[in-house]
């Protein structure tokens, strides 16, 4: 079965299964609708039976039995609510975590802004159908029931009501019509604006360094002002259709009660009636009118729906493939070529290569040369479009990450912690083990800068490892990319941020993984890291220049280009 139809899955049996739910809420719905005829029936009874009987006695038993009908009301619209909330945590809990890890997906395998819009349109989903603007939609179909029951009181008053229920059912529909394509297109604006001032959160230093403030939020109001128009232009029609249908409404109810007065002036109706039949016919529009208040509500989780359901569908299953055993770390590509998603050109054409288990690789080339992407391939972050990388025969790009992470480290170009602690980070997001944590920081020469912080291991780093030097974080991410003791070692420009000390304990960690027979690939832009590299590869507009031993390689290049050519920039 593919990724897409086991999300597609995923997400059609979520909502069957909350189509069951609904049908429960739909009973108790039900049974609320059917306790709404207390109030007119207490009415009829008391102005045709009580007030003429003059019967105390009939006026207790009346009011006992209209209050705990309306006490029995009172508790099933409780359990109903309490229903909707535990639907909507199920829901979140289900959907939640694919719907994040889907969008994490999205952004790696293509080259939009990474966000986490799917995760606000999800909760835009389910608060919709799990808050009370769905309750008008269960209550909706007993309109036709309360409308039946005026028809009985009195023809007459049946049809003003009809009346009514058609007017403000053709308002509802105006309102639709007429508001559906601009809250859409505001919808989106919003979401465009959201995602400019995330980025803008993430580059906050640039951006006050370099006195970028201004025309980030330039653009940020440009796309925010394009919303507030259009949501401007929808909320104005709304609003008048709304004002309409209010005093559609309240004419009805006067024309109701006018007429009822009438039938009771002339001896066909009795004054409990026309209450009774004033009451009901409020209940039988409600639903109709509290629609028109939350369109604007329906419309967001539609549209927040058609969003969800292919991202959703884009993520590939997790679960489920059978566990492989701990690789010995012999990598071989062959023929990798990979193009991003709405990209003309490939950025690796037909690379080849093979690497024995502890074999040590450095990757140089210029800038934009496709070093990082195919880093990317490497570890199985992204997938080629053409070829094959395997490790120990195994594919990476069809070996399941949760259980193919295990044997791989990766310290990407652009370091990134997550808020926690400093265990957590090098444990990677795990408790981990104390013993595996220490080793791991040994391992990568931190064990000492981490006993120096604050509460050593406990130490919480912050949003992004804030508290932390850019130099820190790039250790305690290369001891996260040793925790576990992996067999494939894949570093991203290790000592970009570095200084003299990290990098005498990155060239030891090198070496100390060459020792204990792990194969590392390192992307360098300084000559003094491939010391302890046994083969080079020399990568150039995507494709292979030049691919051998060390020394062959350095010789090659000395001869053939000038030696700043040697020294490739920051990896593409």
């Amino acid at each position: 079965m593919s990724s897409a139809d086991t999300k597609d899955k995923l997400l059609e049996g979520s909502f069957i299964a909350c189509r069951d739910g609904f049908i429960a809420i739909a009973v108790f719905s039900m049974f609320i609708n059917i306790l709404v005829l207390t109030a007119p029936l207490y009415m009829m009874q008391v102005f045709d039976r009580v007030l003429m009987s003059r019967s105390g006695e009939t006026l207790l038993m009346l009011t006992a039995i209209a209050a705990i009908a309306l006490l029995v009301m009172a508790g099933l619209e409780v359990v109903r609510n309490n229903l909707m909330i535990r639907l909507s945590h199920w829901l979140d809990k289900r959907l939640g975590s694919a719907t994040l890890s889907a969008s994490v997906h999205l952004s790696l395998h293509t080259q939009k802004d990474p966000n986490i819009q799917g995760l606000r349109d999800l909760a835009t989903v389910r608060t919709f159908l799990t808050g009370p603007g769905v309750f008008p939609l269960l209550d909706a179909p007993w309109t036709p029931i309360f409308l039946a029951v005026i028809f009985i009181l009195n023809p007459l008053l049946g049809w003003i009501s009809l009346i009514g229920a058609v007017c403000l059912f053709s308002l509802a529909l105006v309102n639709e019509f007429n508001t559906r394509e601009p809250l859409q297109q505001a919808n989106e604006a919003s979401r465009k604006a959201m995602i400019q001032a995330e980025a803008s959160t993430r580059n906050a230093a640039a951006i006050e360094a370099m006195g970028m403030m201004p025309n980030i939020i330039q653009r940020w109001d440009t796309h925010n002002e394009h919303s507030l128009e259009l949501q401007a232009k929808a909320s104005s029609r709304s609003g008048a259709i709304s004002a309409c249908s209010k005093f559609a409404r309240m004419l009805l109810q006067i024309g109701i009660m006018g007429a009822g007065a009438w039938l009771v002036i002339h001896n066909e109706m009795l004054p409990g009636g026309m209450i009774a039949a004033s009451i009901l016919m409020g209940r039988a529009l409600s639903p109709v009118e509290q629609a028109i208040g939350t369109w604007k509500n329906l419309i967001a989780a539609r549209s927040a729906y058609h969003r969800v359901k292919p991202l959703l569908a884009s993520a590939p299953a997790r679960g489920g493939s059978m566990a492989m055993p701990r690789p010995k770390g012999v990598l071989v590509a062959e023929g990798v070529a990979f193009r991003y998603p709405g990209a003309k050109e490939p950025v690796i054409r037909g690379v080849n290569f093979r690497l024995e288990a502890g074999e040590v690789l450095g990757l140089i080339g210029p800038s934009a040369a496709g070093k990082t992407t195919l880093a990317q391939l490497i570890v199985g972050n992204l997938e080629p479009n053409a070829g094959s990388i395997r490790l120990d025969g195994v594919d990476i790009a069809k070996w399941e990450s949760d259980d193919r992470g295990k044997y791989l480290g990766y310290l990407p170009q652009d370091v990134e912690l997550f808020s926690g602690k400093v265990r957590e980070n090098i444990a990677r997001m795990a408790e981990g083990e104390t013993d595996s944590v220490i080793e791991a920081a040994q391992f990568a020469g931190i064990h000492e800068m981490v006993l120096d912080l604050p509460d050593g291991y406990e130490t919480e780093i912050g949003h992004g490892g804030s508290i932390l030097s850019g130099g820190q974080r790039q250790r305690v991410a290369l001891a996260r990319s040793a925790y576990g003791k992996p067999c494939l070692m894949v570093l991203d420009e290790p000592n970009a941020s570095l200084d003299n000390n990290g990098e005498e304990a990155l060239l030891k960690m090198i070496g100390g993984l060459k020792a204990q027979g792990v194969t590392v690939i390192i992307i360098a832009h300084r000559p003094n890291v491939l010391q302890f590299v046994d083969k080079i590869l020399v990568i150039r507009d995507g494709a292979v220049q030049a691919f051998g031993p060390r020394q062959e390689i350095l010789a090659r290049l000395k001869g053939e280009t000038p030696p700043a050519a040697i020294k490739s920039e920051e990896g593409a």
